[in-house]
């Protein structure tokens, strides 16, 4: 991450500037500190990931879930590529992937007036969406993508997805970061999605909140996790299998009464026998939720 890239991030307490001091390697932030103008609080950047989230505050099923990601980082997109359709018994990874990037409706953005049009994965992981989002954009744009996860070990695999070559996924800004807690300004991103976690989130209703606060006011807000489509014949098998996938969550379904107040354009629906998209849109910008 470059150090020109400071101005979009926040601190994520009080949302105050950070000033960068540190070691740099060709440009880039690699070690050292952002400082907060406001709270005077110092977050970490170490081989060139900043650090902004309180680890005290990584607790049940947040810490439960990150170490999951950490252990298993390397063998979560095979398995979602080869054991997703298997265990649903039916559809794939792409068609899946197709249906919620269609919601995010990348080919209609158009050219900020200043800077570059921004679009943010919160839980980013391996990086698998990567690729749709290059894929759909519109030809021309300057766009700066951006990715942030707690797990240490999914970030280190969508860096190495990020520095490949064959994919031609340019320059994507990664940092480690809380959903609850997002280090950004209110209305940066043009595009703001999160894609298989959020049932696992200490608290959905804040993080779906904060997602709301970073986005654009008007812009669609994907969020995609599972839920067993209450159309399908509920076999004893295929009841198994989903409480495997989903063990840390009582009831996994589509959070819907958990959006933040004012949320329009609400489209809620069944894109595989296991996960629902939930797109909303705020028509202002949201102000601190505590």
């Amino acid at each position: 991450m470059r150090p020109s890239d400071v101005p979009v991030l926040c601190c994520p307490d009080c949302r105050a500037a950070l000033v960068w001091s540190g070691r740099e390697v060709a440009g880039r932030m690699d070690a050292g500190l952002l400082s907060c103008a406001g709270c005077r609080t110092s977050w970490i950047v170490s081989e060139g990931l900043p650090r902004l989230f309180r680890e005290e505050r990584v607790t049940g099923t947040d810490w439960l879930m990150r170490l999951i990601y950490d252990v298993g980082a390397r063998l979560h997109d095979p398995a979602v590529h080869y054991l997703l359709p298997l265990v649903e018994g039916e559809g794939s990874e792409a068609t899946l992937r197709d249906a919620y990037m269609r919601r995010l409706d990348l080919a209609s953005l158009k050219p900020r007036r200043a800077g570059p049009v921004r679009i943010l994965e919160v839980g980013v992981g391996g990086g698998a969406n990567l690729p749709l989002i290059r894929r759909d954009l519109p030809p021309g744009l300057d766009v700066e993508v951006w990715g942030a996860d707690l797990s240490a070990g999914m970030l280190s695999e969508c860096a190495r997805r990020v520095r490949d070559p064959r994919l031609g996924l340019g320059e994507v800004r990664l940092l480690m970061a809380d959903a609850h807690a997002l280090p950004f300004p209110d209305a940066s991103f043009d595009r703001v999605f999160h894609v298989g976690g959020i049932g696992g989130f200490r608290d959905p209703g804040r993080a779906l909140a904060e997602m709301a606060r970073v986005a654009v006011p008007g812009s669609p807000i994907v969020v995609v996790d599972e839920q067993l489509d209450p159309k399908l014949r509920r076999s004893p098998v295929r009841r198994a299998l989903f409480g495997l996938m989903t063990f840390y969550e009582r009831d996994p379904h589509s959070p819907r009464e958990k959006l933040p107040q004012g949320a329009g354009g609400i489209i809620d629906e069944q894109i595989s026998p296991f996960c629902y998209c939930l797109t909303y849109k705020v028509p202002r910008a949201l102000g601190p939720r505590h």
